[in-house]
């Protein structure tokens, strides 16, 4: 358990109970999500964060009227700089998107600024959205996996225990010779859940490092010791990249975990020492 879990800012969500579904645009649904409540907890200081990046969210069930009052759809893509004071919390973010369906906007534009508008309002940064036509969206087209990089998610290894271990990488690098090596490396077994309703979050996490070498079979078993946790995707993303940083001794570092959707939507959490953007890539999953 997150020690956070119960924490004052959470209990006010909606998250985790009874709501009624809205279809009139209400902007008041969105519900922010304090990113200092874990950070606190990985001794992160708000104006020294040892990484850049950003939340990319995908909403598939985006719908409003327009002015002669048919139906038009979209796909959207949401990006939230990882410095914000807030993050979007999701049911919130679902039944916002809702509040769409039986409101009248001219073009795609006025949606995209109304997203924008409210958007950066909860998050309290300048949020970025771009709404796509169903039949062509190139930043969801599945692209072919990166030759370079390594899935290890068949390496032959014994699970016992799947409560969250960071410990787990004291031996990542015990026997790695002292050569500075580049990795990348994909698991599609992260698994952890919902800090609130404990519903299952899925996910493939990509890891990319500089550094002397990784064991990928410990590794693996620290992505697996997840599966029970509790917290929320952008969390688990920070509490993985922290805790490579503080076990390993590495140059550079990314992590990006693709999580499949729910309600409509996917959250793909990306930090990194150096690279700010998420590449617009996505895998069968998501």
């Amino acid at each position: 358990m997150a020690p956070y879990q119960n924490a004052k800012e959470l209990s006010k969500l909606t998250l985790g109970k009874t709501t009624e579904y809205c279809s009139e645009y209400n902007p008041n649904l969105l519900q922010a999500v304090p990113r200092s409540l874990n950070r606190n907890d990985l001794l992160l200081a708000k104006n020294s964060l040892p990484f850049i990046g950003e939340d990319v969210w995908y909403g598939y069930e985006l719908s409003w009227l327009n002015d002669k009052g048919k139906p038009v759809v979209a796909v959207a893509e949401f990006r939230f700089d990882c410095t914000s004071p807030n993050l979007v919390e999701s049911k919130s973010f679902k039944l916002y998107l809702n509040s769409f369906n039986q409101s009248k906007f001219s073009t795609f534009n006025d949606v995209e600024e109304t997203l924008t508008k409210d958007l950066s309002v909860t998050a309290e940064v300048q949020a970025k959205v771009k709404l796509f036509n169903v039949e062509q969206c190139p930043a969801l087209e599945i692209k072919k996996a990166n030759q370079n990089i390594t899935c290890i998610d068949e390496e032959d290894i014994t699970i016992e225990n799947y409560q969250y271990q960071a410990e787990l990488l004291e031996q990542a690098q015990k026997n790695s010779p002292s050569e500075i090596i580049e990795d990348n490396v994909v698991s599609h077994l992260l698994k952890s859940n919902c800090l609130i309703t404990n519903q299952p979050d899925w996910a493939s996490v990509y890891i990319s490092y500089k550094g002397a070498a990784i064991d990928h079979s410990i590794l693996l078993k620290y992505l697996i010791s997840f599966r029970q946790h509790n917290e929320f995707h952008e969390q688990c993303v920070e509490r993985i990249f922290c805790d490579l940083q503080s076990y390993c001794q590495l140059e550079e570092l990314t992590v990006f975990a693709r999580y499949t959707r729910r309600g409509g939507l996917d959250i793909n959490p990306f930090r990194s020492t150096h690279i700010s953007s998420a590449p617009q890539t996505r895998t069968l999953r998501q």
